[in-house]
């Protein structure tokens, strides 16, 4: 009995290292490390909860395959995932595991050696999550004959462009996302406290929508209230949630990794007149935005059309509005790539996914309605189908 569908064929693995030894090459890497769980998983179809230890892709010019390296433990899982022949799936030592002085990345070095690859000049993961100072002080260490550099997240570049069976996924990540939405809607009310509504959102996005089944989210549910949808990072409390108040919702269904993300705000009791008016402010700027999302225009165009309707409408917003969305693993589901913000000209490629994190957050409130979508000929197409507006419950 097969106890894992593996998400593509080898050819498209195949045809993916082929893009990005492409890109090492033009960028001057003979050889690559990627820690980042998110690439590891695109380059080979890697996926366990194995990235709070050191692990990595190795990926050479001249290889015929990615190296796994990982956990001697987490190797059969490798073995499950991935279609990586035995002889590139490399675990290291089990007492290498939070040692104090030794490191998994000794033997990393060691294995580079052994291949031919001590002299290589090699592009790492400067800014991925699970690339600790620590990884690259011993891997440094121990090749002393190779240049490092930062690859300057190569592979998450190499990612951007989502193929149709992405996209597919995105969809079906997005349909996850708006049936916890309508859950929320459902329990939101004075009195509940705060960790009931979430239950009820982590199961549905756990049960996923007809069809599908929902995977574990790269980011938990946020949800600030009252004067707490002032910032848009807070999580929940035990506390019951009190009448005539705001609360806002940011959450993300994620179908084999990939993520919707989507945010909407909820006022439990008639609202104010000034809070319905700065919703549709809100959703007014997320559609100026979606119009200008089309192949050919750039990510601060999007952004600057966002921008138009809030000077119209006397406001601004100083941080990014947006950035990319795909395969992720915790803490963030944004690619690290493309953000819709003043100064990035990346032009906008047909089946692109982005997230526009529409939230204005004003002194007492804020008012938060982001969509997730992803570039198409007509403009930007909403991968969730929640209502577009503040929420009333």
């Amino acid at each position: 009995m097969d106890i894992f569908d593996k998400l593509f064929p080898p050819e498209e693995y195949a045809r993916r290292v082929a893009e990005v030894k492409r890109r090492m090459q033009a960028a001057g890497f003979d050889l690559i490390l990627c820690q980042d769980p998110a690439n590891m998983c695109w380059l080979t179809g890697f996926d366990g909860w194995s990235f709070y230890v050191p692990q990595c892709v190795l990926v050479h010019v001249d290889a015929a395959h990615p190296v796994w390296f990982g956990r001697a433990q987490d190797a059969k899982s490798a073995r499950i995932t991935t279609d990586l022949p035995d002889a590139d799936i490399v675990p290291f030592s089990e007492r290498l595991v939070h040692h104090p002085e030794e490191h998994p990345y000794d033997e990393l070095a060691a294995l580079i050696r052994a291949r031919g690859w001590g002299k290589a000049r090699i592009g790492v993961e400067m800014d991925a999550h699970y690339y600790t100072a620590r990884c690259h002080q011993h891997l440094v260490k121990g090749l002393p004959e190779a240049t490092f550099s930062n690859n300057a997240d190569l592979v998450n570049w190499a990612r951007l462009v989502k193929s149709p069976a992405e996209i597919g996924l995105m969809r079906e990540a997005g349909a996850i996302c708006t049936a916890a939405i309508e859950r929320a809607t459902e329990v939101m009310a004075a009195g509940v406290p705060q960790q009931e509504v979430i239950a009820a959102v982590l199961e549905r996005l756990t049960l996923g929508a007809p069809g599908v089944g929902g995977d574990y989210a790269a980011i938990v549910p946020l949800m600030p209230v009252g004067e707490g949808t002032s910032t848009p990072h807070l999580t929940w409390t035990d506390k019951p949630l009190p009448d005539n108040v705001l609360a806002m919702l940011e959450i993300a269904g994620a179908r084999r990794r990939y993520h919707a993300p989507l945010t909407r705000t909820f006022h439990i009791g008639p609202p104010p007149q000034a809070m319905r008016d700065l919703a549709k402010v809100v959703v007014e700027g997320v559609d100026a935005g979606l119009e200008m999302a089309r192949p050919g225009k750039t990510a601060e165009e999007v952004e600057a059309a966002w921008q138009a309707v809030l000077r119209r409408n006397g406001l601004s917003k100083e941080s990014r509005v947006g950035y990319s969305i795909g395969l992720a693993y915790p803490p963030d589901w944004g690619e690290r790539t493309v953000s819709l913000r003043p100064g990035d000209r990346t032009v906008l490629e047909e089946g692109m996914c982005f997230h526009i994190q529409s939230g204005l957050w004003l002194q007492d409130f804020g008012v938060a309605i982001s969509e997730s979508f992803v570039v198409g000929a007509s403009g930007g197409e909403r991968l969730c189908n929640a209502p577009r507006d503040l929420i009333v419950v």
